[in-house]
């Protein structure tokens, strides 16, 4: 039986975290320790095989999630190293929703850092099991204990040290494990022959304090292991692993170990406790879809001799091959030159070349089987969060939801000869990232991208003049407002149009409702009696939507209404789907103005983290923009991390004035946290046009 055969002995894998926490530098360890390279890839220098972009190597951050496999103790691993900025939270989010663990890297000075709370958040929507990696534990300030004190605290999971650091900061120079009883020395500089000791003598009541904590903590979970410290027994480090697999697998413990990638120290351990705790695709639940033909639940286990399940999580323009679908496989073998169906959309796609991954490197492979990962070239017309599935054996897996874009700009090309080819690379760089889109506004005429965040568009914006050589002017950033009401009302809407033929009719009465905040558009029919035939609610109902796309105030998006259908009438001949469509939109549009509209902004969570003598500064710009402080917290090394809500209008241009308030040493991270109605003053001044 090959490896690959084998699925008990493959595990796919994802390395997230914070910005900065050091997610690269870690993979590109792995890689070298698992013998995929043979010299030590650097961020700073852009020599990493997984940040391989222009943009990547330029900014020194990861951008796009790249995948790349290898092979540890007879194991395989497929690795994703995702992005930590929370502007390319996309990636993130696709990646965990095909991955079977995570390895999460934190700071071992920052500690639990707010983007981290954020894919901690996500890991936990799609039940991904997680080991922690404490990193950089060879820096000034790093404290293990404090990190792990944190994880429990800031992300309410049970963390258990199965490690204990040999040396602080700069005497940094090793690990004890806690299951083994034996200590890893990393001497060389290279860090590729650790040495295996004893405990040293100073460490020797501290481990065994931790090695009781971990035991205690087990025994919880397992009668065997209880029985065995009960009586005072010796417990073999096998029985205590399979324990700690078993409470990883169902995501009741959390393994920590520590470590710093950039000096080599702590890897191997790491790649052990990959194999030894996190489940390969036979340890998790088996997939469940929808058959599209009965509506029914049906089950696909992980097992290739099985029917066809598998689902694209990311489209890719290479500039080699064309375009690339990322895919996991779950039940079945996707084999080239075969035909399958894209249940999503109910069509055939015949699979060309199959490609393996190595970050921007490929080799071809004639099948991918379940339980891997792997590329299909070409697919014309299969998008991400589409299945693809045994024609005769239909399944639709549940699809991957991303977050609304915040922030918009107007591009235009700079030449006629632009315009073509600006439409092309808009319509490529949209179909990779979900969280992109492009419309033309009808008052202007104009082409409006929206992302997650200034980085986010610029970034796209480079790429497309880089890879497409497209030349284009870009606007200033617009924030993305939205509409929504403030009281309820009853509207009634009627289209009549008599022409010498067929007329047309359609009369309804609306009554319009608020929402609480987030929970979007509802749509109730209260209609009795065929007062309006059946057949065109549909099209009152998208006659509703079409009204709110565009809303009362200044055309931005009405969200948090509920519109319910309680009367109306129409006529045997001259009725149809379009007139009641029309009428349910005026009946929308005049029912919204009389409804008190109001506009919403979206607030962002932003935590700035500055030396303590610049924090009265930092406070008095954060409430000049609008913002709201919620929380100072004291970090070790004099820092102070500020915890603020301010409107996204307000922060554009925010890190230059940041850097130069705290001479360069503030940094800052901030993500989408809600809409919230926008004051008075403010409101007239978006409504003229002058912010």
């Amino acid at each position: 039986m090959s490896k690959r055969e084998n699925l008990s002995r493959i595990r796919n894998i994802g390395i997230i975290a914070h910005i900065d926490a050091g997610k690269t530098t870690t993979t590109e360890r792995i890689l070298f320790y698992t013998g995929k390279t043979y010299r030590l890839g650097s961020v700073d220098e852009g020599t990493t095989v997984t940040d391989y972009m222009p943009q990547e190597k330029e900014r020194g951050i990861t951008i796009t999630a790249a995948a790349i496999s290898c092979e540890w103790r007879d194991h395989f691993i497929n690795i994703i190293d995702t992005p930590g900025h929370i502007d390319f939270t996309a990636e993130v989010q696709r990646s965990l929703r095909v991955l079977d663990g995570g390895v999460v890297v934190f700071d071992a000075v920052a500690g639990v850092e707010p983007q981290s709370e954020t894919v901690w958040r996500q890991a936990d929507r799609y039940g991904v099991p997680r080991i922690c990696f404490v990193n950089k534990m060879d820096r000034v300030g790093a404290s293990y204990w404090r990190t792990i004190d944190m994880i429990r605290e800031r992300l309410g999971a049970h963390p258990v040290a199965v490690q204990v650091p040999i040396g602080v900061e700069a005497d940094f120079r090793g690990v004890v494990d806690l299951i083994t009883m034996k200590a890893w020395v990393f001497t060389d500089e290279l860090g590729a022959k650790p040495e295996l000791i004893d405990v040293p003598s100073e460490l020797e009541d501290l481990v065994a304090e931790k090695r009781e904590e971990l035991i205690t903590t087990l025994a919880d979970f397992d009668d065997e292991v209880m029985m065995l410290y009960l009586e005072g027994e010796e417990i073999p480090p096998e029985a205590l692993k399979c324990v700690l697999r078993k409470t990883t697998i169902s995501n009741e413990l959390v393994p920590v170990l520590c470590g710093t990638a950039l000096r080599n120290k702590g890897v191997q351990p790491l790649l052990d406790a990959i194999i030894d705790y996190l489940p390969s695709p036979v340890d998790i639940p088996p997939i469940v879809g929808i058959n599209p033909e009965t509506g029914e639940e049906e089950v696909r286990e992980a097992d290739p001799d099985g029917p066809l399940a598998a689902l694209v999580f990311k489209i890719v323009s290479d500039p080699y091959v064309g375009r690339l679908a990322y895919v996991r496989v779950y039940s079945g073998r996707l084999q080239a030159g075969k035909a399958v169906l894209n249940s999503t959309r109910n069509r055939k796609e015949r699979i060309g070349r199959l490609l393996r991954m190595h970050a921007d490197k490929r080799e071809d492979i004639k099948e991918i089987a379940a339980g891997d990962i792997g590329a299909i070239v070409g697919p014309k017309q299969t998008f991400t969060g589409e299945t693809l599935c045994d024609p005769g054996h239909p399944i639709v897996l549940e699809s991957i939801e991303f977050p609304e874009p915040v922030i918009s700009v107007a591009i235009e090309p700079k030449t006629k000869a632009d315009q073509d080819k600006l439409a092309v690379a808009l319509q490529r760089l949209a179909e990779e990232d979900p969280t992109f889109r492009v419309r033309v506004d009808e008052q202007t005429g104009q082409t409006i991208i929206s992302g997650m965040g200034e980085l986010h568009l610029e970034v796209l914006v480079d790429r497309m003049m880089r890879e497409f050589r497209v030349q284009a002017r870009v606007g200033r950033p617009q924030v993305a407002y939205k509409e929504t009401i403030t009281r309820s009302v009853r509207e009634e809407g009627r289209f009549v149009r008599q022409t010498g033929g067929r007329g047309q009719y359609g009369h309804v009465v609306l009554e319009l409702e608020p929402l609480p905040p987030g929970s979007g558009f509802q749509f109730e029919s209260k209609i009795v009696g065929g007062v309006i035939p059946k057949e065109f609610i549909p099209a009152v109902e998208a006659g509703v939507r079409e009204a709110l796309d565009a809303g009362v105030l200044a055309g931005f998006p009405l969200v948090d209404v509920k519109a319910t259908l309680v009367d109306g009438s129409y006529h045997e001949v001259d009725s149809s789907e379009m007139a009641f469509k029309i009428a349910a939109s005026m009946a929308t549009r005049e029912g919204a103005r009389k409804a008190h509209p109001v506009l919403l902004e979206p607030i962002m969570k932003v935590e700035v983290v500055v030396p303590e003598q610049y924090l009265g500064d930092v406070i008095g710009d954060l409430n000049a923009r609008r913002g709201e402080i919620v929380n100072i917290e004291q970090r070790p090394n004099g820092l102070q991390v500020v915890d603020a809500r301010v409107p996204l209008a307000e922060m554009f241009g925010y890190a230059t004035r940041l850097r130069s308030l705290t001479q360069g040493r503030g940094t800052f991270t901030m993500e989408f946290d809600h809409y919230r109605k926008v004051e008075e003053n403010v409101a007239r001044k978006v409504l003229a046009g002058e912010i």
